[in-house]
């Protein structure tokens, strides 16, 4: 193919995601493991931040799969999976605990949270239009469809999607660990975890925001690609 030589650049992001989802997994299945002191479960925590934050009318909902808890700024409520609804340990709450932070930036119109809803239409928009430009624009030149020349054309198109791709995961970062520092402060000043087990939920609110550490990096290896791609394009071309 006549963009192999930098495909290299996909290697570490992927290698940073893998160890990014090993570390989250390991350190979520060891304090889910470990009860909590006060025995409240995630949706009760979850539950007790928000009312004593004026939020009586975010309701909380339990959702099938695995950690696919969330915040929905839309519906104004926490969807928790159903092991960090039920669950009274340290990672159930944690994670309960770091979505309600979420609602406690919306309620505070928190400025990056404001600017990733704002601008989650145009990441879906460019996601989709990015994977078809390189997957489609790479076939049909592979098999002669479309010229080399009217790829490399196309390509900025690519990138221009991706810079939006890699913005959108550059401010989920402060969004993500605000919620975090929220979620530790409000567990501790509730009484909902003790001294103790602070830092047993750092470490599982850090390995959750690792995730997006590589999320970011990804993007970004993968659109410094692309334009390595349009540029060795371009000076074929020339």
């Amino acid at each position: 193919m006549f963009f192999g030589p930098y495909d290299w650049l996909i290697i570490p992001g992927l290698l940073l995601g893998l160890y990014a989802q090993f570390r989250l997994t390991s350190t979520y299945n060891r304090y889910v493991r470990q009860p909590l002191d006060s025995g409240v479960t995630g949706a009760q925590a979850a539950r007790v931040i928000l009312d004593r934050a004026g939020l009586q009318d975010v309701d909380i909902h339990p959702v099938q799969g695995h950690l696919t808890d969330h915040y929905d700024p839309l519906k104004r409520a926490l969807f928790l999976s159903g092991e960090n609804y039920q669950g009274s340990s340290i990672a159930a709450v944690g994670v309960a605990a770091h979505e309600a932070g979420h609602a406690l930036q919306h309620q505070a119109a928190y400025a990056p949270l404001q600017l990733r809803m704002m601008l989650v239409p145009a990441t879906n928009f460019a996601t989709k239009a990015a994977f078809f430009i390189l997957g489609a624009g790479m076939l049909l030149t592979y098999i002669g469809l479309i010229s080399v020349k009217l790829f490399a054309a196309l390509l900025p198109f690519a990138i221009g999607a991706y810079a939006v791709v890699t913005f959108f995961q550059l401010i989920t970062l402060p969004v993500e660990y605000d919620a975090s520092r929220r979620a530790k402060d409000q567990l501790l000043r509730h009484g909902l975890v003790s001294g103790r087990e602070r830092a047993a939920v750092s470490r599982v609110l850090n390995a959750a925001a690792l995730t997006y550490v590589a999320g970011l990096i990804t993007a970004l290896l993968e659109m410094l690609r692309i334009i390595l791609i349009a540029r060795s394009l371009g000076d074929d071309r020339g």
